[in-house]
């Protein structure tokens, strides 16, 4: 039995090898040939004997879910799980002697079956069980079919099932494989009648009998006699599925139900479904009947019958009924498999052909029995003495071809899909066919997706003069083709603007097709702004825009050059046509700043402010500075609106945008002086007074001002400059005033500021003559007295008009004169104070005692020269030395080190000389070894330069101590060695 394994698993890997190969990815390249993949081709239906010699004939079989079982012999059921092969079990029925198996039924799951005995017995068995158990209330029925329970099945209970008995009736009952109560040991739950048939007013046996889930709750059963093939169609609330099928067959009670009949009979029929995929709903159905096979579609929406599209198909004539009539029925996609006694026939479903014929060897004996696996799909006969089984590989291999040959392309095209090579010849077909029949749209489409020569097909079109199927032909083709294929690319592109042009003026003469003419148009402008040939249009746009002009199409080469940005183009167009606006419509919605200055000079010229107010739009985007040639050129000639919309834009650029360009602000101030003369002054003013605040050219702007005779405004440029002498001068002309406020400018310069006064005190004597304004001046600036203006008085002059001024600078001459006595006093008696105070330091004395310690060391002070500080503090001379030290600054240590050398130095030339020592008594008790002549002086006067260094004050309580708090104790850089000393 291992053999069976073998075989089962060989057939599988074919299988899989097979379906790689048909989904192999078959490649087609764009140059017009198909690169077809060679591989054999196997079979559709391959057939296998399986290696297995019954010990006994054969006399029934059933298969379900590689469930394999087969009676033997008279009393012998053998199972066998067709996963493990090697493992059959053999189960003995224990029947009588004069009952046979009439039939087996076996569920989808290959978990239950029914064993119909001659006897009008059944017996039932569970896949997991080895005891056959007795359906005693089925006894006394000749079980003839199984409507099996498809959705509430479970491998113990079989749920709600349909039986059809010889009689013609209809048994509805349930099977469970558990051994059941101590009361009700049977497995048969129920079984009760739901509905009979009859033919020609007698019973008839169900031959077969199918229940189906429908969507939307729907519940289909189909049953079948000798020469009826019944209908019954109801739905089941949700939840009520467990109360079976007497609802389905009393919702037809009042009608007859629909069915099919036929004349002759041949004693018994059989019914096929076709399921697409395991757990779905029969798609198709094939019965063998008596006339021939009926075979349609399932249609679930219909209403007053399931089937559609039926057709029959007759039996052919070397089917005799005498001695082969047809025995089993197979349905699978496409082909109806009929088994007769010595053969089995293949027939297409599409066009009723028979496409395949297995005649079986006599040897075998006759068959038997055809049945369908619906899991695996697979298909076993059987005779007395052997089981075949068919494998159906790629079973729609060649269904293209009939659906082609049957102008069904949609079809064709459906399963040709992963054939490359297939789907070009049916695309062919179809293209010819549509052009055969004028649809020249249609076959355009087809043609461009094929393979067939470009040209060719190209003069095809053009030989029926249909432009409109050959652009469609262009454009199919062109969505095809890839971007690396540029050449083919251009070509098409250019020849489809020439065909659109060629459309355009055809349409744009004829006055009736304004509509067409706008739809072709917004179609050839769609193309030109292709995303997807944007790279070609720009590579070739020169070429488009030829041909365009050509054509005179004036629009289309405006849209054209927007789409390719080419706005420079679109704007020159504008301009040559007078139509400024537009032109500067498009420069403001693309904002091109080259473009701008390139075309504000002759836009300024027409439309001055509608320029600028798109200038001022575009705000920072802009350098004024570029803008200025197109100004200065058309404001010196232009017309009074070009200037003030000049000078409204240079405002904006100052007072707006903040402008520093030099040039932006000596061109404004140009403009003013010229024009605006008003505006000049305020401008120079809110400018400020600071060289670093002003942005003009203040050489310029005094030019400027002059040459126009704006004498406040020079004043105003003077005083930037500092040039206050002439600012006095140029003002003195103007307004006294206005010299008055610019002689007070130079505050830091009392003589300069002097100097001013007095020239505007000379022009107010000698040119105005008004001696109170003279004496006015001098009450203005108090650097200025009577005496520096009275020589600028003509002699006639009575004193009357400058007695009051000669007293009171008399007045002054006299307080200052006291205040500077009072001042003297002051000093002497401050000098007299400091006098005082020196002597009384002389005399001044401190006390030490002899158990007195130095403040550093904290040793007796008596033992080494030492210091005593007023504030109490006392310090031997080397300790003193090294407190102070660190704090001093770099000049005065190197200082302190050079004195040390010199007192060094003198020290060791007197002892050289070995001159009499004496000790003297410093202030604070210091005594030192002092030598006599020029060098006692000298080391005198060394050791007083030492001690003005490091005992002029208190190093606790001077000034020392206190800049030095911000000083760390310890010195950063011998951080780390002094913290290493403490571990």
């Amino acid at each position: 039995m291992s053999s069976i394994l073998d075989e089962y698993e060989d057939s599988l890997n074919s299988r899989q090898h097979s379906s790689r190969l048909s989904a192999a990815n078959i490649g087609i390249t764009h140059s017009g040939f198909v690169n077809v993949r060679l591989e054999e081709e196997k079979p559709i239906f391959n057939k296998q004997r399986i290696d297995f010699s019954p010990p006994e004939k054969i006399n029934h079989f059933a298969v379900c879910n590689n469930q394999l079982c087969m009676t033997l012999g008279k009393d012998t059921l053998l199972r066998i799980d067709l996963a493990k092969p090697d493992r059959p079990n053999q189960v003995e029925l224990g029947r009588k002697e004069d009952s046979r198996v009439h039939k087996l039924f076996l569920d989808p799951t290959g978990s239950h079956l029914v064993i119909s005995l001659s006897t009008s017995e059944c017996l039932y068995l569970n896949r997991n069980t080895q005891k056959v158990r007795s359906l005693s209330r089925w006894r006394g029925h000749l079980i003839e079919s199984v409507g099996w329970n498809k959705l509430l099945r479970t491998e113990t209970n079989t749920g709600p099932i349909l039986v059809g008995t010889s009689q013609g009736i209809i048994f509805e009952a349930e099977i469970s494989a558990s051994e059941g109560s101590l009361f009700n040991t049977n497995p048969d739950h129920y079984f009760k009648q739901v509905h009979s048939l009859e033919e020609d007013g007698s019973p008839a046996p169900v031959c077969c009998i199918e229940v189906e889930r429908g969507p939307e709750s729907k519940v289909v059963i189909i049953a079948t006699t000798r020469k009826r093939l019944f209908q019954f169609v109801g739905r089941v609330a949700e939840g009520s599925e467990q109360q079976g099928f007497s609802s389905i067959f009393s919702q037809n009670q009042e009608l007859l139900p629909s069915f099919q009949e036929f004349p002759f009979n041949m004693g018994y029929s059989e019914i096929t479904f076709y399921t697409p995929k395991l757990r779905s709903c029969p798609k198709a159905f094939a019965w063998m009947m008596g006339n021939g096979v009926l075979y349609g579609q399932l249609d679930y929406i219909k209403l007053d019958s399931l089937l559609s599209d039926v057709q029959v198909w007759d039996y052919t004539p070397d089917i005799d009924f005498s001695f082969n009539k047809p025995i089993s029925i197979v349905l699978t996609q496409f082909h109806i498999l009929l088994l007769l006694p010595d053969r089995v026939k293949a027939i297409c479903t599409l066009n009723g052909q028979v496409v395949y014929e297995d005649v079986f060897p006599d040897k075998f004996g006759t068959l038997k029995k055809m049945i369908k696996d619906p899991a695996g799909g697979l298909v076993w006969i059987y005779t007395e003495k052997a089981v075949f089984r068919y494998h159906i590989q790629r079973e729609a291999r060649d269904v293209w071809q009939m659906y082609m040959s049957m102008n069904k392309f949609d079809l064709a095209k459906e399963y040709c899909r992963d054939r490359p090579e297939c789907m070009d010849i049916v695309l062919a077909k179809e293209a010819e066919h549509c052009f055969q029949d004028k649809r020249y749209l249609e076959s355009a489409k087809c043609y461009a997706l094929t393979q067939n020569y470009f040209e060719e097909i190209a003069l095809k079109f053009i030989e029926a003069k249909q432009e409109e199927a050959l652009k469609e032909f262009l454009l199919k083709k062109l969505n095809n083709l890839k971007q690396s294929e540029k050449t083919q690319i251009t070509l098409l592109v250019t020849w489809l603007t020439e065909l659109y042009l060629n459309r355009l003026g055809l349409l744009q003469s004829d006055e009736g097709k304004h509509e067409v003419f706008q739809e072709t148009r917004d179609e050839f402008r769609k193309f030109l702004s292709s995303s997807k040939h944007k790279e070609c249009l720009y590579n070739n746009r020169t070429t488009i825009y030829d041909l365009l002009a050509s054509h005179g199409n004036v629009d289309d080469m405006v849209y054209f050059s927007v789409v390719m940005q080419d706005y420079e183009r679109v704007i020159s167009h504008h301009c040559q046509h007078d139509d400024y606006s537009a032109a500067l419509e498009v420069l403001s919605k693309h904002c091109d700043e080259k473009l701008f200055y390139k075309f504000s000079p002759i836009l300024m010229q027409h439309i001055p402010k509608k320029v600028v107010d798109a200038w001022i739009q575009m705000g920072s985007r802009l350098e004024p500075k570029k803008l200025i040639p197109a100004l200065v050129n058309y404001s010196q000639m232009g017309s009074t609106q070009q200037i003030n919309e000049t000078i409204r834009y240079m405002e904006f650029c100052v007072y707006q945008l903040t402008v520093t360009e030099e040039a932006i602000h000596n061109y404004l101030l140009s403009l003013y002086a010229k024009y605006k003369p008003d505006s000049l002054l305020w401008y120079l003013e809110q400018a400020g007074t600071h060289l670093s605040d002003i942005h003009y050219d203040l050489k310029y702007a005094l030019r400027l001002c002059a040459e126009h005779g704006y004498l406040q405004a020079c004043v105003l440029v003077y005083k930037i400059l500092e040039l206050y002498e002439e600012a006095v001068d140029l003002a003195l002309q103007v307004d006294v005033d206005l010299a008055k406020t610019c002689a007070d400018l130079p505050e830091e310069d009392e003589e300069l500021r002097k100097k001013l006064w007095l020239k505007i005190a000379r022009h107010v004597v000698q040119e105005e003559k008004d001696v109170k304004k003279a004496m006015n001046c001098l009450s203005s600036c108090n650097l200025l007295k009577i005496e520096d203006i009275l020589p600028f008085f003509p002699d006639f002059v009575t004193i009357d008009h400058f007695k009051e001024a000669i007293c009171s600078s008399l007045e002054e001459y006299n307080q200052h004169i006291d205040e500077l006595k009072q001042e003297m006093e002051e000093a002497t008696e401050s000098a007299k104070r400091i006098r005082e105070d020196i002597q009384e330091m002389r005399n001044k004395y401190g006390v030490v005692e002899s158990q007195e310690k130095c403040a550093a060391c904290d040793f007796p002070l008596l033992n080494r020269p030492f210091y005593l500080f007023l504030c109490g503090h006392m310090f031997h001379y080397d300790c003193l030395f090294q407190e102070v030290s660190p704090h001093l600054s770099t000049y005065k240590q190197s200082k302190l080190d050079e004195l040390q050398k010199k007192l060094a130095a003198a020290t060791q030339t007197s002892k050289s000389r070995q001159r009499p020592a004496t000790k003297e008594k410093e202030e604070g008790g210091d005594t030192a070894s002092l030598g006599k002549g020029s060098t006692g002086v000298s080391r005198e006067q060394i050791k007083s330069d030492i001690d003005d260094i490091i005992a002029c004050e208190c190093v606790y309580c001077g000034e020392l101590m206190i800049k030095s708090i911000d000083k760390p104790f310890i010195d950063p850089q011998k951080f780390e060695e002094e913290k290493s000393s403490w571990l």
